[in-house]
């Protein structure tokens, strides 16, 4: 996805079908009538997605106030998501994009991941979505330095 054809606020989110931890199939078009908060992470077991989805974790009052459900995605297999989730007893789905096309359609995937030290290609950049209930994006954050984390208050504005 080019810069000029990136998803935008307003834009209707793209819709998907990805397993999760748990093997079940979790579509986002499913969750209508309900804020979605999708993040797209790099890697299971690394230091800054680790802080992310413990913030998302620790903070799941805060987004079920505000009618969100939050969906993790990389491009991490289902079975080492799911060894994670109960590592850190996340209350949320981790959704496998292993075959990375859902990532590509957000605008959310390295060509290549740290090419200076491991040159991985196809890894989920750290990103941030809000999905309204109606389907539509009401905030899009695409990070393109892996160790910086979303915007978390502008995440919470949006949902407001």
């Amino acid at each position: 996805m080019t810069e000029q054809n990136a998803l935008k606020v307003g834009d209707v989110a793209p819709d998907f079908t990805l397993k999760s931890h748990d093997l079940e199939d979790v579509t986002l078009s499913s969750f209508k009538g309900k804020n979605v908060v999708l993040l797209f992470f790099p890697f299971v077991n690394t230091g800054v997605c680790e802080k992310e989805l413990c913030y998302a974790r620790d903070n799941m009052g805060k987004y079920e106030e505000l009618n969100a459900q939050v969906l993790a995605i990389s491009v991490d297999s289902p079975f080492s998501q799911k060894l994670w989730v109960e590592k850190h007893k996340f209350s949320f789905p981790l959704l496998s994009d292993f075959n990375k096309k859902v990532s590509a359609l957000y605008g959310s995937l390295f060509e290549s991941f740290v090419p200076e030290k491991f040159d991985f290609h196809g890894v989920s950049k750290r990103s941030a979505f809000v999905v309204d209930g109606e389907g539509k994006l009401k905030y899009c954050e695409v990070l393109e330095n892996p160790g910086q984390e979303p915007n978390y208050e502008a995440i919470q504005q949006a949902l407001s």
